[in-house]
Parts: C-alpha cells; structure tokens; sequence
C-alpha cells in the first residue's frame, strides 16, 4: 500500500441472498483528495460504502486504514478511525442549536451537568477553523438546507475526521448553496481532508474529482485519474456501451397544436409563493417548468393537483372547472409525482403491491368491503411490466430498492390507470444515467399516447430533453416562455436568474 494512501478495500465480495451484489472491487482513497464513485442504480456504489461504513459485513476483503489491516463492523468503528458519511437524507435535529447538534451524545461535561459556553467555544474553533458561515448558537430550523449541510459536515470534523463521504450532497440544495459548498469541498481538500463524492451529476463530478472510480455490475468498471474523467468516456463505461455524440446544449422546441387539456388562469397563492400563474398544457405536450429553488415551480403544480390550497385563480381540465383536491384529482385522471419522492411519493416498508394500490383502490375490484388481493397483485404486475420495475418482485419493499426503482415505482402507480395529465416535479433527481433514459423514454411514450405532462426540473439538460414548450419562474412569477425557437442552457439559466443573455 503506497504510503499516501488512507483508506484501501481490496478484493471486496458481497452477496445477499446467494446474490453476488459485490465482485472483487477495488477501491482505495488518496490522503486530501476528492475521489468520487459512480455508477447506475444497482452498480454496488452504496453496499460498497456500507461496508466501509460498517453497516454490512464484508463476504470477502480487506479495508485497510493508513496502511494497516482493520475490521470495521460497526458505525462506531468507522468513526473511531476518522471516517464520517454525510448521508442524503441529513441527520440534524432541528430544534437543536447548531453546537448541540455537532456535539450531540458527545456533549463536554462540568460537574455532571452540560458545559454550553464550552460546547459553543468548541463549535466556534471548529467553525473558525474551516470558514464556515455558521454561529454555534442558531438554531438549525432556521437555517437554510445549505448551512444544515455545513453543520453536517461540522459533527464529521468534530470527530477529527480524516475522511467524509458525501452521498449526493447538492440533491437539495439551490445553485448558491451548491457553489458554497463546493468551495468548502476544495478548502478541506486543501487542509488535507480526504473525500469520498457519491453523485449522479456528472458536472459535479468533472469540476470537483482528483479521481473517479466507476463501479458497474458490482464489478471496478474504470478508475480516472482527473485529465481522464471525459464526460462521453464517463457515461459509456457506466452503461457499458458507446453512446451517440448529442449537442445537449440547445434543442429546437415545436409546440402542440392538440386540444388543450389544462388551462391554469391567475392563480395566486396566499403565502405570496406565487403570483397570477396563467398557462396552457396541450394533450400530447410535455411542458418544461424550470427557475431556481425558491421560484414558486413545486408550489404551483402542487396547488393545481390539489395538495395546497390556492387562494384566487382558476384551473380547468377539458374545460371543466375544478376545485382541486387530490382525491378530485385521482378520479378526473390528473398522476401528480412529488419532488420529495421517499417522503411523500410512497411509503418505504410497504411493498410494490401495496405502494402501486394506494392511488388506486377505486378501480380495484372487492368482494363487499374488502379488497380483492388478486386483482391488487394483478395491478401491481402491470405497473411492474409496464415501467420495468427492479426487482420484478410485487412483494418486494420499496424502501430497499435502489433510487431509480423506487421512483419507477412512484410513476408506475400512475401509468395503470387512465391518465389526462401528469405532473412530476424532478423527475430523475437522485438517479443514474441509465434509469434517467428510461424516465424520459417512458414520458415520452405518455406524450405520445395524448397524455398531458408537465416536468419540473431544475436540470437544464433534463428540461431540453424532454420538453416541447418551456416557462421559467421567478420570484413567484412567470417570466419567460420558449416556444417554436432554438432555446439554449444559457437562454434559460439568464431568464432564471433574470438577466439577459449576452450576445455572442
């Protein structure tokens, strides 16, 4: 093992359920650098960083630590080494102050009782230390998601932490907080802090990587040094073949001219998150949402599905004038999938059967009251079918599946029932590459079939693929619509920041 190493897994086998999941990887990290790890849905990526984590035990291996041979089997042992995971879903607790939280079950004594004008001083050192935008007082619900990320990464440095693994660290994060953070990755880098970088951005991954390992199968797929991480060479070792050059940069938009299945007239919301929203969404049409965090996009569609209630304005389906309310929703044949899919899309310990029949238990058949399971585990095979869900397990819970199947699933419930209009709101957030072909492919086909569908999406690249007409909000406000012309990342990123595009 070369002497700038810190962290070594050799020859890493797993396997569950006689499964190989797990297949002779290698994966090492260099001290103070920041080595990312891709790959599809179902690739290894997160059982191999469970392992190293000590969440699951190894089948077969070695993880060596700055050289020397060491069993992690725990979360404990992973921190007495100096590895902490910044998690996605983050961990803080926020009624607690910022030092409370990076302090939490470790909290400096005085007399039996918590020492806070030391816990503070302590939080301050280490915030000083690092630069951080923080006060060890502020209480984290008052924080935004980026500063909540920062007092993440400050309980891992509280443990003298040598190495942190990020797991999709901008997934909820806005362009500023993003940037922020990215400073805060190169100056940890800089005082010889190692990261692991888990994420399905791949301009992330360009901009921030001194290396790149690339799992595929369970099996070591590549490992880049920085002038090979090539955004084509990246994609076509993930999926394991060669993909077509595509200019993803602009796209010529042709509008629909089919009957119009949505029309939305000034709706307003109380809490001023939105202002007079008037747009159209044709039968057969994809309409791209796009604005930064903060614009209003999530709160509009979730007014016109029904889950918050507008207070002026006008929505009408075929013409018909609505009152909308999910239920209302579901029965006029409106899909609706949210932004915060394991949250609020569906529920993780239930199964596929039972997460595919929640929206539809109006069309399932019953013997009196009770429900006919059959024609439950019938409706679930089609989603399954029709959306290719992995594993092609109706009982399988979804909350182990990987991201790209859970949100398979999350669509899938709407895609066995006749639909008017879909809504999705990030539709791929989380997700590889593959998985995202298949999203886009299967709105599309809905499109296709004349169902209405409008994308929210804070992915540029994501709103040029699949869109046919685009508006950008701001502030609450729509301030721009794209339509019939050739429309650019940077036309939409100026209207989104309300600038100008400069001539070129």
């Amino acid at each position: 093992m070369s002497k700038d190493l810190l962290l070594e897994a050799n020859h890493i086998y797993k396997s569950f359920s006689g499964i190989p999941v797990l297949q002779d990887v290698h994966f090492d990290v260099r001290k103070g650098e920041v080595h990312a790890l891709m790959g599809e849905n179902g690739a290894g990526k997160s059982t191999l960083i469970k392992i190293i984590t000590g969440i699951y035990t190894k089948d077969e291996g070695q993880i060596s630590w700055e050289g020397k041979p060491v069993e992690i089997n725990s979360y404990q042992d992973c921190l007495n080494l100096g590895i902490s995971c910044i998690y996605q879903e983050l961990s803080v607790i926020p009624p607690l102050t910022v030092a409370q939280n990076v302090f939490l079950r470790k909290e400096p004594l005085r007399a039996g009782l918590i020492d806070y004008d030391k816990m503070n001083k302590m939080t301050q050192q280490l915030i000083d230390s690092y630069d951080f935008p923080l006060k060890p007082t502020t209480i984290v619900e008052d924080l935004g998601m980026g500063q909540r990320q920062l007092v993440e990464i400050l309980k891992g440095l509280s443990n003298d932490s040598k190495l942190l693994i990020m797991d999709e660290p901008t997934s909820s994060l806005s362009g500023k907080e993003a940037e922020s953070l990215f400073g805060i990755i190169c100056k940890l880098r800089d005082q010889g802090v190692s990261i692991i970088y888990i994420s399905h951005r791949l301009e992330e991954v360009y901009r921030l990587s001194d290396r790149l390992t690339i799992l595929r199968d369970g099996k070591n797929a590549a490992v880049l040094e920085k002038d090979e991480i090539i955004p084509k060479v990246v994609i076509e070792t993930m999926i394991g073949k060669e993909m077509e050059e595509v200019d993803d940069s602009s796209k010529q938009l042709h509008s629909d001219d089919g009957p119009v299945c949505l029309e939305v007239k000034g709706l307003t919301d109380s809490a001023n998150r939105f202002r007079n929203i008037s747009f159209q969404v044709r039968h057969g049409e994809i309409l791209g949402v796009g604005g930064l965090i903060g614009a209003g996009r999530t709160e509009v569609v979730r007014a016109i599905y029904g889950v918050d209630k507008a207070a002026s304005g006008e929505v009408l389906l075929d013409g018909e004038k609505l009152d909308p309310n999910p239920a209302l929703s579901i029965r006029k044949g409106i899909g609706f999938v949210p932004e915060d899919r394991r949250k609020q899309g569906f529920i993780p310990l239930l199964s596929t059967v039972k997460n595919v029949a929640l929206t539809n238990y109006d069309i399932i058949k019953r013997t009196g009251i009770a429900i006919d399971e059959n024609d439950e585990l019938e409706l679930s095979k089609k989603a399954i079918e029709a959306i290719d869900i992995r594993p092609a397990d109706p009982q399988k819970e979804v909350g182990t599946m990987s991201g790209g199947n859970q949100q398979k699933v999350v669509l899938g419930k709407w895609l066995v029932r006749g639909l008017k209009l879909l809504i999705v709101d990030e539709p791929t957030a989380g997700i590889d590459v593959g998985a995202k072909a298949e999203i886009y492919g299967i709105l599309d086909q809905l499109a296709s079939d004349g169902v209405a569908v409008i994308v929210v999406s804070s992915d540029l690249q994501e709103l040029l693929r699949v869109s046919h007409r685009i508006i950008v909000m701001r502030k609450g406000d729509i301030v721009r619509e794209f339509k019939d012309e050739t429309v650019t990342q940077a036309k939409i990123l100026a209207a989104m920041q309300g600038v100008e595009e400069e001539e070129k």
